[in-house]
């Protein structure tokens, strides 16, 4: 484990202070001494490892997945497949989702139909799974194609240890944690960078409010995101939180103050408090450490036929760090 001491200033001492209110989250935690599985914190331009903690830790990220669906969906867009604005119209299967036991979800209704754009903001937002399942189910055809989608991208960014099994990362019906999406720390700051760099997610993960579907339905559904730390911690836009009883509480988190933006990822912790308040102390002393000037690894830029880029790829041998060097990416 590696990490600086610093103080912490006054806006995340008052979260502190918010958090640790009421019971005591190790009290009445299974994992009463661990404030999570694993964590990771890396500077965005660079890709330096600035902390980390059995970050190679596999687990369930939960909600987190919708990022790389995100991810595909953006590929998708940009190949010209289709675009923000296109209509898609919910079907009875996809409405299902929302009707699940403890699934967040916008309650999408059989034939109800809004823009891709609508749904990307619920499914950001809101964590919408019947949102995600929609986008999945529209974009390629069928779910279990777009899941294949979302693995291919994760080799082509090296995602080592990443196997995605649903678009919206609820439990398998099993509910056996091996059946599910998996993943690591490591992984997800993998992917968070890719997405900070190469996409526009910020404008959807940065929004702490939001009415879904005003003008198609009354009364529109309010929408309000998960991510506590959104107008807490300075600088504070992103990215997306999970939960399931088998993930825990996991959340990738992104900050910009003065030009220098990092992420940090952290997997399963007891209780949203406790995940809030430990990645708040985590983003407090990354931007603490002492800038080292250090080449950014190298972003490729678009090339001709990156439409194509979530068809399968093999992993690159030996990839263990956060890289960002996959000659043809381009989404």
């Amino acid at each position: 484990m590696r990490l600086c001491r610093t103080i912490l200033p006054a806006a995340t001492l008052a979260l502190i202070a918010a958090l640790q209110t009421g019971p005591s989250a190790w009290a009445q935690s299974s994992r009463a001494n661990a404030a999570y599985r694993g964590a990771i914190v890396v500077d965005a331009t660079s890709g330096r490892v600035l902390f980390e903690d059995h970050a190679d830790e596999v687990s369930p990220p939960a909600s987190m997945t919708k990022l790389m669906t995100f991810a595909v969906l953006d590929d998708r867009i940009r190949s010209g497949a289709f675009t923000l604005q296109t209509p898609i119209t919910a079907t009875a299967a996809d409405a299902r989702v929302g009707m699940l036991k403890d699934s967040t979800s916008v309650w999408l209704k059989t034939g109800e139909t809004f823009p891709v754009e609508e749904l990307i903001y619920a499914m950001m937002i809101q964590s919408a799974n019947d949102a995600a399942y929609t986008l999945a189910h529209a974009s390629a055809g069928s779910v279990p194609a777009f899941v294949e989608w979302m693995n291919a991208k994760a080799r082509a960014l090296g995602m080592n240890h990443t196997t995605f099994r649903s678009p919206n990362g609820l439990p398998p019906p099993s509910r056996r944690i091996a059946d599910g999406d998996l993943t690591t720390p490591r992984d997800f700051a993998i992917l968070c960078r890719y997405l900070l760099l190469r996409t526009d997610i910020l404008k959807y993960t940065s929004v702490r409010s939001r009415a879904f579907g005003a003008g198609r339905r009354f009364p529109p559904t309010m929408m309000t995101n998960h991510n506590h730390l959104l107008g807490r911690i300075a600088g504070v836009d992103g990215l997306k939180t999970g939960f399931t009883s088998g993930a825990g509480f996991c959340l990738s988190a992104t900050a910009l103050r003065n030009g220098h933006r990092i992420i940090a990822v952290m997997m399963d912790s007891p209780d949203s408090q406790s995940r809030d308040l430990k990645i708040a102390q985590l983003i407090e002393r990354g931007f603490a450490i002492d800038s080292i000037v250090v080449p950014p690894v190298s972003v490729p830029a678009p090339s001709a036929g990156a439409a194509n880029s979530s068809a399968p790829k093999a992993a690159p041998a030996g990839n263990t760090g956060i890289q960002f060097s996959v000659p043809g990416l381009s989404q």
